[in-house]
Order: C-alpha cells, then structure tokens, then sequence
C-alpha cells in the first residue's frame, strides 16, 4: 500500500533466478569510543544541541557501521548492498537465499531476517513467488492572507498561532517523499527559496544530489507546510526550513524503500532536524511474499516502523500519514504508522467528519491510532507547475499537521518532542472519547498553545469567567470580595491589549476589536492575583 496523489500502472519482473530481498544484522561496532570522544564526526553541531535540550546521551545506536563489515559483505559475489542503516547496525542487501545464508558464516553476522517472512521460519519457501501490478497511489506579527487555505489551518486554530509569530521559524523539518519537480521553479515555493529556507537534500533511491525530480507527490506535500502565495495558498509552517529526501521508488514497491527512509531519518538526526513528516505506507509490495499483514502492526516489528521509533528516541517528532485504505478490505494503518511515537494523522473533509478513504486503528496490540486528524479532503496546495489546486489524501492532512508541530515547537524551544507531541494530542476535541476512526480527534493548537504556558483555568476564589472561547463579549461574576480592583488583557508576547475597572458584581468586556488568538487575563484585587485565559475566536 502506498500513499501517493497520482495513480500509475506499472509492470515488474524479476531478472535472475530467485533473487530475494533480506537485511544482515551485525553484532558489534569497532572503535565506538573514538566516535564517543569525537561526536561531530558523527552529528552535526545542531543535532548535539537538540540532543543536549532532551538531555539525551549519545550511545550505541550513533555510532556508523563498522566499514570492514560492510565491504566484507559487499565482496562476496551475488550480493548487492542496497541501503545501509547504523541505528539498527544492518545492511539490506539482495541476492539468491543460498548466498544471503552464507553471510552466516561471519562472525560479525548477528542474523539474516528475509523480507519473505517464510524464508526465516522453515529455510525454504512454502509459497510460489507471486508478481503483481501494483496501482502506485502515493496517498495521497504576522499577516498571512489564506485565500482558499484558510480552512485547512483555522480547523486547527493554526491561524491563533501564527499571529504570535509562531510560524515555524528556527525549526527544520524533513520531507520524506517520491520527487520535488518544480520546488526549485515555480511561485508557490519562491519564498522558500528566496529566503534560502530549503537547506538541502538527497535522492536516496538513486543515490544523486539531485532531489528536484521524481514524483510529484513531494512537492504537493511540501506546499501544505511551505507553499505561499498570497491569497491564494499559505503553508502551517511558512517560515521553517526544509531537508528534501527522496526515499520512496514510485515505480516499484519494494521493502527497500523502508529502509532508503531509515537512511534518510538518520541524515535527517545528523543535520539536527526537528520535525519529519512521512506521507508514505507500507503494506503490500510487488512481490507478495514481502506483504505485511495486520498483526506486524504492533509499533515493533517492521523495519521502518523500528527506524521511526529510533528517531523519536533521539529527540525528534516523526509525523506520519494514516493512510487511505479506510474503504478497503485492509482498512488499518500501515507501516509507519503503527509507531507506538509517532504522530498519526487522519483525514476529515472541511466539517470536520471523517472521510471514507481514511485508514483506521487500531494497532494490533491495541493502541488509539490514529493519533489526531487534519482536513485531508479538498486540500489546498499546489501542483507541480504552480497551479494551486485542490488534492485528497492522508499524505496531506499528514504535512498540514507537522508544519503546526513545528510552530508549537517555536514556541516551546526547551520542551522535549515528548511534551509537544502530548500537549498536541490532549488538546485534541476527542481526547477524552477516543476511537478507531477519529483517534483522539482534530488538534486546537492554540489550546496547546496555552495549556503549554501552564496557564490555569478561570474558576477560582468566587470569581467565575465565562465563556472562556468567545467570539464578543465575556463576562466576569465576581463576589464582593473583588469588587474593587483591575482586570488586565495581555496577548501571549506580553502585550497588554485592554484594561477594565472592577466595579460591579457582573463585569462585561468586549473583546470584538481584539484579533482572534488565546490571551491572558490578570485582575488584581485586594492585593489577590488571579490568572487565566480566554480564547477569542
């Protein structure tokens, strides 16, 4: 199963004779402690200050594969390295079964783990090898004038945090995709070019540095994070800087790509990335025997689920994609999106309900997925050429999602990737209902926003506020002990925007001249203190 906007039809045979797909484990890494005692010939500066933020160690997994592992390997005839992964110390390599058993005999070979599950279990094949077609359908002080995207983002009050500022800026996301034509050419992505904010990038497939070709899925993808143009098209995280990683063949499917993207989060930790968004899944593949099935949806077993697990355990926010197989006879999540850390993401049309393509939880082992849900129906982005233009998919409510991630993140610079991805999920509307379809809902960020300050709500000491989300007027009830006093407004920078006298057991301010966005209240009486927030719509 794969998530990708456009729908193509392509053919696959197998050259050779019984060539499979496997990955070799190693079972040690020589001169770790020079590593150790040399982190920055293993992590750029900015990985070790986001590490250092998390107070996460260096260990084990950092350290680079042994390099006489690897041309030990590579030097035996009839096997081909295909990727190389140092968080799980692995290789995954093709060649006929017999060969792939005889790396056994080295004594750095911990196990062979065959993508044919079969091949593992009984040492020989117990099925025919089953070629198929596969439809590939990779599934697919601020003043920002929305245009038609203003949905997409006021659903997830998005729009409250980007009047703060809070639009991603400082923060580095990574995309992980099939291809970004036109990202280096067309007007929706200029801004991200004129202010140098694409950092970079890689084509792990075909092993170049020329990552503005492929399939067009990645540059719709990036629009909903990235993408302006005024009135018309804004991002959730207009002003945060990008890594472009190809990591998905869109004309096969093969578990290889699994591992290109364990490769690619690994780069992606290296250059002291944030946030990773994946629209990508994976299922089934051209070869049937490689097929996933429910029950490795445990958040443990695949491959990349793994590598997406290593990547939160070094400090960042691996955004995922639910998948669109929600109307299928195998409607669950696909891999990565099983991962027990990672950030799942449904789809709901533009009112909020979710949309039949939307694929459900929840894992096997029985955890709420998906995690949280974002408009993925009618999406506003922009197509290859520079046409903003409308898509459906979970690949896009997936970006929509992480590019707020990166702006609550902005906000909160010394929180853990822990504390934002749980102050996200307990803002969501279900939080407190959850369910296989919804997850725990659709996020309000701002809400986030606001429970992050650790401001407390407004009942305290006979003073009572209401409505704490309004769009006019709120109402102050207070008991005669705070007849007297101040009631101070201020927005989230700190800036007092409005200032009332208490002078009467029902105090009514209006708010209708101040913007939509969370702010804080501050009445002083009798020398008392009392806080609190108010949401105005």
């Amino acid at each position: 199963m794969k998530k990708i906007v456009c729908f193509i039809l392509f053919f696959s045979c197998f050259v050779g004779f019984s060539q499979e797909d496997a990955w070799v484990y190693f079972n040690a890494k020589n001169n770790s402690q020079t590593y150790y005692d040399n982190p920055l010939e293993m992590l750029s500066q900015k990985a070790l200050d986001r590490r250092t933020k998390q107070d996460i160690v260096l260990d084990f997994k950092d350290i680079p594969i042994d390099k006489s592992f690897i041309s030990q390997v590579k030097a035996v005839s009839g096997i081909t390295v295909l990727a190389h992964s140092k968080w799980l110390n692995a290789l995954h390599i093709r060649g006929t079964q017999a060969t792939i058993n005889s790396l056994k005999s080295f004594s750095f070979v911990d196990k062979i783990d065959f993508a044919n599950k079969s091949l593992n279990t009984t040492g020989r094949k117990t099925t025919e090898d089953k070629i198929k077609v596969v439809t590939k359908a990779l599934e697919t002080k601020v003043d920002l004038t929305y245009g038609s995207s203003a949905n997409q983002i006021q659903m997830l009050r998005g729009d409250v945090l980007h009047q703060q500022n809070y639009t991603g800026s400082g923060k580095i996301i990574a995309v992980m995709d099939a291809g970004f034509p036109g990202v280096n050419t067309t007007p929706p992505f200029q801004r991200l070019r004129d202010n140098n904010q694409i950092l970079g990038g890689y084509d792990f497939v075909n092993r170049n540095a020329n990552f503005y070709i492929g399939n067009s899925h990645g540059a719709m993808v990036l629009s909903c994070m990235g993408g302006y143009k005024s009135n018309a098209l804004v991002g959730t995280a207009p002003d945060a800087s990008y890594y472009l990683f190809i990591t998905e063949d869109a004309s096969s499917e093969n578990p290889v790509e699994e591992s290109y993207w364990v490769e690619a989060a690994e780069k992606a930790d290296s250059l002291g990335v944030d946030v990773i968004n994946t629209s990508l899944g994976y299922f089934e593949f051209d070869n049937t025997t490689y097929n996933h099935t429910y029950t490795e949806m445990d958040g443990k077993t695949a491959f990349m689920t793994r590598g997406a697990e290593i990547a939160f355990s070094r400090g960042m926010i691996v955004v995922a994609a639910a998948g669109n197989e929600g109307a299928t006879v195998n409607p669950h999540i696909a891999v990565p999106a099983d991962g027990i850390s990672v950030l799942t993401v449904g789809a709901v049309n533009a009112t909020k309900t979710v949309t039949s393509f939307s694929s459900i939880g929840s894992s096997f082992d029985g955890r709420v997925k998906p995690d949280v849900m974002a408009q993925g129906a009618a999406v506003v982005l922009s197509d290859p050429s520079g046409n903003i233009v409308t898509a459906n998919g979970t690949s896009f409510s997936s970006p929509i999602t992480a590019g707020m991630v990166a702006c609550l993140w902005q906000a909160f610079p010394n929180k853990t990737n822990r504390e934002i991805k749980d102050l996200i999920i307990k803002s969501a509307d279900r939080y407190s209902i959850p369910n296989n379809q919804y997850g725990y809902g659709i996020p309000d960020f701002s809400l986030a926003l606001s429970n992050g300050l650790g401001v407390n709500d407004f009942s305290k000491n006979d003073v009572f506020v209401y409505p704490n989300l309004t769009s006019d007027y709120v109402t102050f009830s207070i008991s005669t002990t705070f007849r007297k006093g101040i009631i101070r407004f201020y927005a989230l920078n700190g800036q007092k925007v409005l200032e009332k006298s208490i002078t009467d057991e029902f105090l009514l301010v209006s708010l209708r001249n101040l913007q939509s966005s969370v702010y804080i209240y501050r009445m002083v009486c009798n020398g008392i203190v009392i806080t609190g927030k108010i949401i105005k719509q």
